[in-house]
């Protein structure tokens, strides 16, 4: 646009010189030079004025003239001083927040995250996640997570925590299904391993039983019974046996809540099976898996969302749209975010912008101001062009009929 600017310049002062040369021969021609010189005057004053903005025209240092480069350090704290009592304010923060629907947003972007938008923030995401994966110090981060694993864990007490764990679960009956397996397992054990049974009664029966064949009859008894015996468990839930069982669970349970002997019996487990040489490597080894996992996803983004993590993530876009309540909570939650960062924030943020600002050579200043305000400087002085000759026609116009 600059070059069609000056060219559409050079251009009028081109037809200037036609006009000039043939304006003897009509007097139309007198109205084309006196476009042709009107234009190149406003031409010329639009380029003026639009460099002087930037620079000095020509590089001659006339007065008045590079005034953004000039006066840069007091546009820097203008701009901030604007941000900071328009934009940065709690009030006008939480005006804005309050029009917005970012629940909503997340769970649009959630369950369709591969549009135009989404596409780059996956993209951008995963390239910020693998740098910043592949930059970290491992070793040391790994013994930063281990020490911090195993100190959370010597500083929690286990015992309480698994006795109330129990003690809901047998008292919302989901120790049942356990307890169905337990059973089922002694049935097929003593199915696989009968010969055993069988073995141990000859070996203890009189010469009389097994001269008579008794101990195999007393084996197959005992074995059979003992086979009823785990079948009705897992079939009665009303069972004696099971009864017996779920008591010693209940029992358990308080146990490990209440009885200071138990508490610390666990506490001793804990504090062995931490300092057991293989837990140590297998809690060192965590982090680099977990670290792994997280590379080959952010390395794939758009796998990782195809699978389960994927799924669950569309519901909750699904939620957040579909659920008003939680909707509600996630924009005042974030309405109240974002008014605290200005009040808290708002002033540093105005330093920075000044202080980025003043930080920048005029060149800089001027090429990034320059583009920002883009083809609209040409234009200007295209304008210009087009309305001094028209102004100059009509002036030529005026002149004649007087």
């Amino acid at each position: 646009m600059r070059r069609v600017a000056t060219g559409l310049l050079l251009a009028m002062a081109a037809t200037f010189l036609v006009a000039r040369l043939l304006a003897e021969r009509h007097p139309a021609w007198d109205v084309v030079r006196a476009f042709a010189e009107a234009a190149m005057v406003g031409g010329l004053a639009d380029w003026f004025a639009v460099t002087a903005l930037f620079r000095h025209p020509l590089h001659l240092p006339i007065p008045h003239t590079a005034i953004i480069p000039r006066n840069k350090d007091r546009i820097g704290d203008q701009l901030a001083q604007f941000l900071r009592e328009y934009f940065l304010t709690p009030a006008v923060v939480a005006r804005r927040m309050g029009r917005m629907d970012i629940a909503a947003a997340a769970g649009r972007w959630l369950t369709q995250p591969q549009g135009a938008a989404g596409g780059r923030l996956a993209r951008g995401t995963s390239r910020l996640a693998q740098e910043v994966l592949q930059a970290l110090d491992q070793e040391r981060l790994g013994g930063m997570v281990r020490a911090m694993l195993v100190t959370r864990v010597r500083e929690t007490e286990l015992s309480p925590m698994l006795g109330r764990a129990l003690e809901a679960a047998v008292a919302e009956d989901r120790h049942r299904p356990v307890i169905d397996h337990a059973a089922r397992w002694a049935r097929d054990a003593l199915a696989a391993n009968d010969h055993l049974v069988r073995a141990m009664v000859h070996d203890r029966a009189g010469s009389i039983l097994r001269w008579t064949g008794l101990d195999e009859t007393l084996a197959n008894k005992i074995i059979q019974g003992l086979d009823r015996l785990v079948a009705e468990m897992a079939e009665n839930h009303e069972h004696p046996l099971r009864q017996k069982v779920e008591e010693g669970l209940r029992s358990l349970a308080q146990q490990l809540q209440h009885d200071a002997a138990v508490r610390a019996r666990v506490e001793r487990v804990k504090i062995e099976l931490l300092e057991n040489p293989a837990m140590q490597d297998w809690i060192n080894g965590l982090w680099e898996q977990a670290r792994v996992a997280m590379l080959r996803a952010a390395r794939d983004p758009e796998k990782l969302m195809r699978g389960k993590l994927g799924e669950a993530l569309r519901q909750l876009g699904i939620t957040l749209q579909d659920d008003p309540r939680l909707a509600r909570t996630i924009n005042r939650f974030v309405r109240r975010a974002a008014v605290g960062a200005a009040a808290d924030y708002g002033d540093a943020i105005v330093r920075l912008v000044s202080e980025t600002v003043r930080g920048w050579d005029t060149d800089t200043v001027t090429h990034r101001l320059e583009n920002a305000v883009g083809k609209d400087l040409q234009y200007i002085r295209i304008n210009g062009t087009l309305v001094g000759g028209l102004v100059g026609v009509a002036i030529h116009i005026v002149d004649v009929a007087l």
